[in-house]
């Protein structure tokens, strides 16, 4: 493998984790990547899921390890080694009870979802007709998720229930997988209001480049999506962006009618057999992130800007988030 650059990092990916899926992120040089443990799973299904990635840590060691702290991302940077963030899309893994949250915290999650694209008990996904906005119970998990140093992500959020949640939290947010509404189109995009708001209270924006969030699909270039990324920062500024990319490499088919659908739904009322679509040629697996890197260089970034967006930022903000909160903060 050649050198890996330093810091660059993925707040999002939901792959068929693999040894070879871990040694690109090495050669690609991300020293973290933000990766879904949990859909539609309760709480205990959802210790499963933590439970292997615990013997991925030991059996991959001279690759990955957790990412839990801001110890832990200096420790991936000097190892050459990438630190993996485990976050939830949706918090059914909570169910409800309050308590779980920082019971999951625990057990290593830093990132949760508030809701995927459906209502939860916490607040209302984009999918859904009208958005009723954050929940009493919801506001409860925004507390206790502020003091113990867990991630709010509002990615699959509806507009209303996002603003919301912004508000109410007392620490900056992310949508760490998601592309702007200018740019594409559709509830699930981010519109100007809400992501004036999330960059003037601290956030993060991470570009996805799942085909589907691009303006393109699968056709999309990557001076078109370097040039979306250029419009966003002279809108909000380089500091709250980076880059989410949602990659479900080597993910069966099955895998999408399961995070689309989860068992809410029956199987002869969905939408099929969904397929995962292609990825654009230039970000097939993580090691695009040096197409990313000359793509920005020839749409007029500096090289400091390019280092932000690709990893710098997320650092930032992760070694931020990830810190309880301390005496005179709460």
């Amino acid at each position: 493998m050649t050198a890996p650059r330093a810091g660059w990092v993925d707040g999002m990916q939901y792959c068929n984790w693999s040894r070879r899926i871990f040694e690109q992120m090495r050669e690609a040089g991300l020293s973290a990547v933000h990766a879904t443990v949990a859909y539609h799973e309760g709480f205990r299904p959802t210790v499963d899921k933590i439970v292997a990635w615990n013997w991925r840590f030991r059996d991959h060691a001279d690759l990955i390890i957790p990412g839990r702290s801001a110890a832990d991302l200096m420790r991936a940077l000097s190892s050459n080694r990438t630190a993996i963030i485990l976050g939830l899309q949706n918090p059914l893994p909570i169910e409800d009870d309050l308590g779980l949250v920082a019971v999951l915290h625990e057990l290593g999650i830093r990132v949760m979802q508030l809701t995927y694209n459906n209502q939860s008990l916490l607040g209302c996904g984009w999918t859904e007709a009208e958005d009723s906005g954050l929940t009493k119970f919801g506001r409860e998990v925004v507390r206790e998720m502020n003091r113990i140093g867990m991630l709010i992500d509002l990615s699959h959020a509806g507009e209303r229930t996002a603003l919301d949640t912004i508000a109410a939290s007392q620490r900056p947010v992310a949508i760490t997988h998601a592309t702007p509404a200018s740019w594409r189109e559709g509830k699930r995009q981010v519109s100007d209001t809400l992501l004036k708001a999330l960059a003037d209270s601290g956030g993060m924006l991470g570009f996805s480049l799942y085909p589907y969030h691009l303006r393109d699909g699968s056709a999309t270039t990557l001076s078109s999506f370097c040039e979306m990324v250029a419009r966003t920062a002279e809108s909000v500024g380089v500091v709250h962006l980076g880059i989410g990319s949602d990659l479900c490499q080597d993910q069966p088919d099955e895998a999408l009618l399961w995070m689309r659908e989860g068992k809410w739904l029956r199987a002869d009322r969905g939408q099929g057999k969904p397929e995962f679509p292609a990825q654009p040629p230039w970000f097939e697996d993580s090691r695009g992130f040096a197409n990313i890197a000359g793509g920005l260089r020839d749409a007029g970034f500096a090289a400091a800007d390019v280092e932000a967006m690709l990893g710098t930022n997320w650092q930032r903000f992760f070694r931020a988030a990830f810190r309880p909160w301390g005496e005179g903060e709460r």
